[in-house]
């Protein structure tokens, strides 16, 4: 293990993908390998349709690779069934998408407090008040996504992603919908809150400049994962 890191939180090995198109079978992803240590930022990079965010589903247990394996937090994922990949994801896996993924009907507040909710956590309303704070969205808690900028519901997604305190965070095109500014200020917040959290960041971006601030950058080209060139 490197130096400084904590325990491994993600690792993948041999990992394939293949699907069947109107063109007949289609590899997505082969034999990549990635470890992941507890509180590392790595950055992937790569063109559009290159497999990154395939690649991103497979490590959080939202897809299932046809070749290699997974493991999450300690627990192989190809051994556990869909409720307990969920189980596992509850509490230690948070996301953040391009797309943010609020739910319309919801105010912030209610969106941040959802997963908490699901997780049981007694204390959820102070948590999930506390994690929009520290998003600088304390006074927007009663609004609805639609009453919100894209900046300031990335914003609400990364409090709704850290407010459990997750042990990897998953994040995919989290700037892609954002006006450059916008999408810096939303960057250094997420890698704030990675610090101060400890844990573990997979960002999936085709940004150099938003990679050059991870601790590790890959590439991924032709379904294949390696050190950036």
């Amino acid at each position: 293990m490197t130096t400084g890191l904590g325990s491994i939180v993600s690792r993948a090995t041999g990992l394939g993908k293949d699907v069947t198109g109107p063109g007949g079978p289609l590899t997505i992803l082969r034999d990549c390998e990635l470890t992941v240590h507890a509180g590392e930022a790595v950055a992937i990079l790569g063109a559009s349709g290159s497999g990154k965010s395939t690649l991103l589903g497979l490590l959080a247990g939202l897809d299932e690779a046809t070749a290699g394996a997974v493991w999450l937090c300690g627990e192989r994922l190809d051994a556990l069934d869909e409720d307990g990949r969920a189980a596992l994801r509850n509490g230690r896996v948070g996301f953040v998408f391009q797309s943010f993924q609020l739910l319309p009907t919801l105010t912030a507040l209610e969106n941040v407090l959802l997963p908490l909710e699901l997780g049981g956590r007694n204390d959820a309303q102070a948590v999930a008040a506390d994690a929009l704070a520290r998003v600088g969205l304390a006074a927007r808690a009663g609004h609805f996504p639609r009453q919100l900028s894209g900046g300031e519901q990335q914003r609400v997604a990364i409090a709704r992603a850290f407010a459990p305190a997750p042990a990897i965070l998953f994040a995919d095109e989290p700037t892609g919908n954002l006006d450059p500014a916008t999408g810096g200020q939303v960057i250094d917040l997420l890698l704030a809150l990675r610090g101060d959290s400890g844990a573990a960041l997979v960002l999936v971006t085709h940004d150099a400049a938003l990679a050059e601030r991870c601790d590790r950058r890959l590439a991924m080209q032709d379904g294949r994962l390696g050190p950036l060139a």
